[in-house]
């Protein structure tokens, strides 16, 4: 005659354990990043601008590098070439044209709009495509 054999129960008690550990390891390990928030002004069609006797700056963002009035720069490198220009005391904002290339990634033109929102006496307009 054969002993039935009787089957062991699997305690739940180290599944939940093993379960937590595994939750506090991935809380713990995980980054948590603060993302910067740039404010925008949306400008509606046809609405015109105030009036400047400055010239207006062009810059070009492309992925990798910035042009500014046909001069190469990197993104590191525009503050200190926009402080150059910037106007004195007092005047009026030079207004700045941004126009974007096609490849160019919403981060980089996070990232331009972060540097020039700390540069004062630039009114930068960013260029749509049509």
């Amino acid at each position: 005659m054969r002993k039935r054999r009787r089957r062991n129960r699997l305690s739940m008690t180290s599944l939940i354990d093993v379960i937590f550990l595994l939750l506090l390891f991935f809380m713990l390990t995980s980054t948590f990043s603060k993302f910067s928030e740039v404010e925008l002004m949306a400008a509606g069609a046809g609405v015109a601008q105030p009036s400047s006797d400055a010239r207006p700056l062009f810059l070009r963002l492309g992925p990798e590098t910035v042009t500014l009035n046909a001069g190469d720069l990197e993104l590191e490198a525009l503050a200190e070439a926009l402080a150059a220009e910037a106007p004195e005391d007092g005047g009026a904002p030079r207004p700045l044209l941004v126009a974007l290339r096609p490849e160019v990634s919403a981060q980089r033109l996070t990232d331009l709009l972060v540097v020039l929102r700390g540069l004062p006496g630039f009114t930068p307009t960013i260029l749509g495509g049509a």
